[in-house]
């Protein structure tokens, strides 16, 4: 059982930017995926980033491409999305999601550990 951990939500008003963090216990860190996904209320869960185990590849949501950037860290094993020019459409928890190889996916089938997730919140 992989643990999986987010941080960094909170409140903020639209235009600004805050940077979420998530730590994964997956072994090796390196060898995997990873992804960010989120769901508002009321909506299903959807994709937001996903990245390369070795962190080239990246793919983006067209909601958040120009906005959002992915990047991972794997000498420390954390995986970062900085998210700026937020909207009140950006609401939402936020979870970190461990892929299941090393390849990045939209899907969330693609994703076998799931953080708690973190609340993001953008005031109008």
């Amino acid at each position: 059982q992989v643990q999986v951990v987010e941080f960094g939500g909170g409140l903020v008003q639209a235009g600004g930017s805050l940077r979420l963090s998530c730590t994964a216990s997956s072994y090796p860190f390196s060898k995997y995926a990873m992804g960010w996904f989120r769901q508002a209320p009321g909506k299903e869960r959807e994709f937001v980033a996903s990245i390369m185990s070795n962190g080239g590849l990246t793919y983006y949501a067209d909601s958040v491409k120009g906005r959002f950037t992915i990047s991972r860290d794997n000498s420390n094993n954390t995986m970062y999305l900085q998210m700026n020019s937020l909207e009140a459409e950006d609401t939402a928890v936020y979870y970190c999601a461990v892929g299941r190889s090393g390849w990045p996916d939209r899907s969330e089938i693609a994703y076998d550990s799931w953080g708690q997730g973190t609340q993001v919140t953008v005031s109008s």
